[in-house]
């Protein structure tokens, strides 16, 4: 792990910032919109927003590589995130915010595919795992640090936007003054819908569910905070609570993973969400027993995306398991682009509480669904023959996405040989 720090610190450092910019400014608009009196159903089109945007640049931002290259290209993304956090509390309209956050997305996602790919250029087959790891704990880190900015600052002045943007500004300085400029890059066209449907109708379904759930954690839970009166310091702690939980809870339910039936674990742990979910929307204004039931929602939504990817894999040649994860980001964006609006129509109508239903109505159908599943085909993979889990976050870029891949073919290729001798 030493080594994997030494090796590339510039690129965790780098991420590190970027994701306290990023982590910020998305709670930041969920408590700035209620001050400025934006409608539930605004904040979320402007939350739904910023998931376009990133499901469109991690189409687009593997061409602009190709055509210009990474330096250029993450140094205009990097900009261009700069200049629209100042101008979020400069433009307090709608349509502002709506587009600001569809840029936003879009860069910040052009960003991760640039940094990814010079991470996987420098990691080797040995320490590749260990390097995804890293970079993980660098993003969810910089997202609960922003959580503690937060809490420090004046939501309704101009500090807390000029921070992310100076972070964002900073965080290019040590990628690019260190890291190779020229790394080989390569993208995997998307499996088609139809056939990926075809190959794991569970998992597909599953990552369209997830998205939503992952988008109301992302893009809705400050609003929701601030619909139900908590503070900013309290908005705050739910956010990391959240985040904190996903990090911690992805080996144990990894190592669960490689031992037993996948499908009996993910039915099990999408009910725990649901749970989780449900204590919250009737925990009657306890803030600690929101606290209890964001934090099993957290700990249980995160680890189902990888679980999902590594349950698919089990059905695909490995020549098919890139393609097949690029076109589960794309299932896995539009149900993250439609779900902040489900959300904030909801909430708008019957109340900030419903925030958890509809969160633990995602969950419990994710695991009414692998029920259904079971019942339509109750023989399935022998655990031994199961590939090997690897974390990703939800978030990934499909070169984070590839990586990971990666690890699952060269474990399975391990797994192959030591039978076979």
């Amino acid at each position: 792990m030493l080594k994997v720090l030494v090796g590339s610190w510039a690129l965790f450092l780098g991420m590190f910032m970027l994701m306290v910019g990023n982590g910020l400014q998305g709670t930041l608009l969920g408590i700035r919109g209620g001050l400025e009196n934006f409608s539930t159903f605004h904040m979320s089109i402007i939350m739904s927003a910023y998931f376009l945007g990133f499901l469109g640049g991690s189409r687009l931002a593997p061409e602009m590589i190709r055509r210009v290259g990474h330096v250029r290209v993450f140094a205009a993304l990097g900009s261009t995130v700069s200049a629209v956090l100042i101008l979020y509390p400069v433009l307090i309209e709608v349509w502002a915010w709506t587009l600001g956050r569809v840029v936003i997305g879009f860069c910040f996602s052009g960003v991760y595919v640039t940094a990814e790919s010079w991470l996987n250029n420098a990691a080797t087959n040995e320490n590749r795992g260990k390097s995804l790891s890293v970079y993980m704990l660098a993003q969810m880190s910089g997202i609960v640090v922003a959580q503690g900015i937060l809490s420090i600052g004046d939501v309704g002045g101009f500090v807390l936007f000029i921070i992310p943007s100076v972070l964002v500004s900073l965080a290019f300085a040590p990628i690019l003054l260190s890291v190779s400029p020229t790394p080989t890059f390569e993208t995997t066209r998307p499996m088609s819908i139809h056939n990926l449907v075809k190959t794991s109708p569970f998992a597909s379904v599953g990552m369209f569910l997830l998205g939503g759930v992952f988008a109301a954690q992302f893009g809705m839970t400050a609003v929701y905070g601030t619909q139900a009166g908590l503070s900013v310091g309290q908005i705050s702690l739910l956010v990391s609570v959240i985040y904190i939980a996903a990090l911690t809870a992805q080996y144990p339910i990894g190592w669960a993973s490689d031992r037993m039936d996948r499908r009996i674990l993910i039915i099990g742990v999408a009910t725990l969400g649901g749970v989780g979910a449900l204590l919250s929307a009737m925990s009657g204004g306890d803030y600690y027993i929101i606290l209890i039931g964001a934090a099993i929602v957290g700990g249980t939504s995160n680890p189902l995306y990888a679980l999902y990817i590594a349950y698919a894999n089990d059905f695909l040649e490995h020549e098919d398991m890139p393609a097949a994860s690029a076109g589960f980001i794309f299932i896995n964006g539009v149900g993250a682009i439609m779900g902040p609006i489900l959300l904030g129509y909801v909430m708008g109508v019957f109340g900030e509480a419903y925030f958890w239903v509809v969160v633990a109505l995602l969950m419990l159908a994710m695991a009414a669904y692998g029920l259904v599943r079971i019942l339509q085909r109750p023989s399935d993979t022998a655990v031994e023959d199961q590939v090997s889990y690897s974390p990703v976050m939800a978030s990934a870029s499909p070169v984070a996405m590839g990586v990971a891949q990666e690890i699952y073919i060269e474990t399975d290729l391990e797994d192959q040989a030591a039978e076979a001798q």
